[in-house]
């Protein structure tokens, strides 16, 4: 089954690379660096509120010099081992003159840093600049600051070790990151390198980070003590995906090394399929489990308790641990996995007709369960059809660039065609199709990319225009577009661009909210996870990241039409065609 997140699994190799260093740059030196291979030997006493202030100022030291100092940027030194190295006598500050005369002969120790010629100031018009606000704070010595300043004025230039973006796109690829794969439960230098890792990574290479609804500023000290105070594998994981969460973008999750949170959601899923709808759990699907034991169970069904326990609070538990760039995908991927369990049974407590009940519900193996799926059902059939002599429909779940001719060939001459996005588009069909629907040549996006010479600046980037000629266009009335919340990434995306044209109009329900190219991460223990890579908006300068693309008329499944069994979005597209009763695009970004 094609899963919505296919494209991500191409982009979750594990880079098993150690990157080996010391304070040589011959190779055969960097080899032999093999110190902290078993373990980095950090411990930690119990925090104070001063040991947090203090490492947090730390991973902003280490996390500014790993992309600013030209000689990190060069690859001469291993900027995980360094962190340990330093780290013991780090420990032993007990003021802040010491602390800051510390982090200088640090930094001291690396070598001069050469007058930049070529480096250039922040553009005044950049889209997003580097938040380096920290450097001049007041609990921060002058001398600190102002070596921190001269090495941002004269920072790294071109190619760099741990950083690169890829090319024609822009999104980040972080490089030579060791995963250290043979830690699944690192010792607390480690995990807390893991932190370090990732909120610099965040602070300067996400290009939507000014849209948490945390100020990311504030996270590196709030996890500072979860990260190193995760007494086990499962804790550790738990941090991970908690702060991951935090930066609110459906990409990013904890897609490899989470076996841990795996084993205690289960290995039992239920024969059945359930969705939110009008704020309730529901059932919307029955499949074949081994004993048939489902007919308890009807579509429709309302679950108001899962092992005595209201469905609500089942929801406001599992929240944190389900990163989503907003609610609805949130309760999507919620949904998935709601009725799972390490137990082969449930308690269930549903609703239906105003009635309720309690049964016991079996669960199994996903692989005993017969037509599971979690996204959507497998479509076999052709990806396009006509639903009546004035009207088109087209599925991007399974369409093929062999499709497009034959559509155009048909389609042409209707009154109108409904595209269905609520889906992954089985392939790249954005301006092939999008030309045929748009008649009007129009901008649809634009782009924010980071700098490579200039770390955690965004800079705005030309978009893409979409539509061709009358000529050679769709020549009927309307072109009706349904997305939802699985409507994600690439089905974001092509919504924007079909949403430019003059006959389109966009309804159902507001989308995933996480557009871009992805830019995957790894972590200390073999966790793995990735952001949204590069910064897509609206030709206006608009966000899509955590809006999604909404709808000009939101249009809902009902409780009453999933028993019906009626897809209300599709009826009211083609009630929108047959009546002709509104203005396309009346709320067009």
């Amino acid at each position: 089954m094609k899963q919505l997140y296919f494209t991500l699994i191409l982009l979750f190799t594990f880079l098993n690379i150690t990157a080996q260093s010391n304070h040589h740059v011959d190779l055969e030196t960097l080899n032999r660096d093999t110190e902290f291979n078993k373990g980095s030997a950090i411990t930690f006493n119990n925090l104070d509120e001063n040991q947090i202030k203090n490492l947090e100022l730390l991973g902003r030291v280490w996390g500014f010099l790993k992309y600013y100092h030209p000689e990190t940027g060069k690859g001469n030194y291993n900027w995980d081992y360094e962190l340990f190295r330093f780290l013991p006598e780090y420990q032993k500050v007990t003021t802040t003159t010491e602390r800051d005369k510390l982090l200088l002969s640090w930094i001291d120790s690396y070598g001069k840093v050469k007058h930049c010629r070529k480096c250039e100031p922040t553009s005044e018009d950049s889209h997003l600049k580097p938040d380096l606000e920290w450097i001049t704070a007041t609990n921060i010595s002058k001398s600190l600051s102002e070596k921190l300043l001269y090495i941002q004025t004269n920072r790294h230039q071109g190619e760099h070790h741990y950083i690169a973006m890829k090319p024609g796109v822009g999104n980040p690829e972080f490089k030579n990151e060791a995963i250290y794969e043979d830690m699944p439960y690192p010792d607390a230098g480690f995990r807390l390198l893991s932190l370090f890792r990732y909120w610099n990574i965040i602070n300067y290479y996400f290009p939507y980070r000014h849209l948490t609804d945390k100020d990311w500023d504030t996270c590196l000290a709030e996890y500072i003590p979860k990260f190193i105070n995760a007494k086990d594998e499962l804790e550790y994981e738990l941090a991970a995906i908690q702060i991951i969460g935090d930066i609110k973008d459906t990409h990013a999750n904890l897609w490899g090394g989470n076996n841990k949170i795996q084993e205690q959601r289960g290995d039992y899923y239920a024969p059945i399929h359930v969705k939110f709808i009008e704020n309730k759990l529901v059932v919307d699907d029955l499949f074949n489990d081994p004993e048939n034991k489902t007919s308890e169970l009807k579509i429709g069904d309302i679950i108001t308790h899962i092992n005595g326990k209201h469905t609500d609070d089942v929801v406001k538990d599992m929240n944190p641990y389900y990163p989503a760039s907003n609610q609805p995908t949130r309760l999507r991927d919620i949904s998935f996995n709601i009725l799972r369990s390490k137990e082969n049974s449930i308690e269930l407590k549903i609703e239906r007709a105003g009635k309720t009940s309690n049964l016991k519900l079996d669960l199994y193996k996903k692989e005993n369960i017969e037509g599971y799926y979690s996204w959507y059902k497998k479509r076999t059939e052709k990806s396009f059809k006509k639903l009546n002599n004035d009207i088109g429909y087209i599925t991007l779940q399974n369409i093929t660039n062999e499709d497009i001719d034959s559509i155009k060939e048909e389609f042409q001459n209707l009154k109108g065609i409904i595209v269905d996005i609520r889906n992954y588009p089985s392939t790249f069909v954005l301006f092939e199709l999008g030309n045929f629907l748009n008649n009007n040549r129009a901008d649809f996006v634009k782009f924010t990319g980071g700098n490579l010479n200039n770390p955690g600046e965004f800079k705005s980037k030309e978009g893409y225009k979409v539509g061709l000629s009358k000529k050679w266009s769709f020549k009927g009335e309307k072109v009706i577009v349904l997305v939802n919340e699985i409507s994600q990434s690439q089905a974001e995306y092509t919504a924007m661009a079909f949403k430019a044209g003059d006959k389109t109009t966009i309804i159902g329900s507001t989308t995933a909210g996480a557009d871009g190219n992805v830019s995957a991460i790894q972590l200390p223990g073999g966790l793995t996870t990735a952001i949204s890579g590069i910064g897509v908006l609206y030709p206006d300068g608009s966000e899509t990241q955590r809006v999604g693309i909404v709808p000009d008329i939101e249009v809902k499944p009902t409780i009453e039409g999933i028993k019906n069994g009626r897809d209300e979005v599709l009826e009211k597209a083609i009630q929108l065609i047959e009546k002709q009763t509104i203005t396309p695009n009346s709320t067009k970004n």
